[in-house]
């Protein structure tokens, strides 16, 4: 459950991320963390979709992992994180593991495409998209094949980085069987249902 001490302290920890990534100039070097306004959008749709299988591509420092976790904890379900960074997985784990959520949360060192590969089908409840954006448009065939029916794909900076979306949008909506809606939440959430 999302505890009012949840909340202050990932509201701290955002704070603290936006000022980590105003001292930094490199990419690679910022957290890149999500607002807290789509956290509570992500633990809400997995509360709300009982996710019991959850797959997150692009960990960071666990900012966004922290609030699927606890949804996942929540519906005794389980959240895999990707991250092709070694150094953010190591982060990533200090965070999962200062919320206790070490048994519910797997973090993985490695390629997304390998990872979404290695899932069966129809076996993601709720997938969250928030990486390298230039490779969405060919995660989708994959991410098609491994949400299950009424599954839900929410993908970040939808309005923030809306022309490097594009293709994966178009892709989307070119697909029958998905509906895709963008709300303004945070950067901008683009979220698509598998209605089938």
């Amino acid at each position: 459950m999302l505890t009012a001490a949840h909340r202050k302290r990932l509201y701290q920890l955002w704070q603290e991320g936006e000022a980590h990534d105003a001292r930094h100039a490199a990419r690679a070097d910022k957290r890149l963390n999500i607002t807290p306004d789509t956290g509570m959008f992500l633990y809400q749709l997995a509360r709300a979709r009982r996710a019991m299988s959850l797959l997150e591509i692009g960990t960071s420092n666990g900012y966004s992992a922290v609030w699927l976790g606890l949804a996942a904890q929540a519906n005794k379900g389980r959240l895999q994180s990707v991250d092709n960074s070694a150094h953010k997985t190591a982060l990533a784990s200090a965070m999962i593991d200062s919320f206790g959520l070490q048994q519910t949360v797997s973090l993985h060192t490695g390629d997304a495409f390998e990872r979404l590969a290695a899932c069966d089908d129809e076996s993601v409840d709720m997938l969250f998209l928030d990486a390298d954006r230039s490779r969405y448009a060919g995660y989708w065939p994959e991410i098609a094949r491994i949400l299950a029916p009424r599954g839900v794909l929410v993908m970040d900076n939808a309005v923030s980085h809306a022309d490097e979306c594009a293709d994966f949008r178009a892709a989307v909506l070119a697909t029958h069987g998905y509906l895709a809606e963008t709300y303004a939440i945070g950067k901008g959430q683009f979220v698509i249902l598998k209605d089938l």
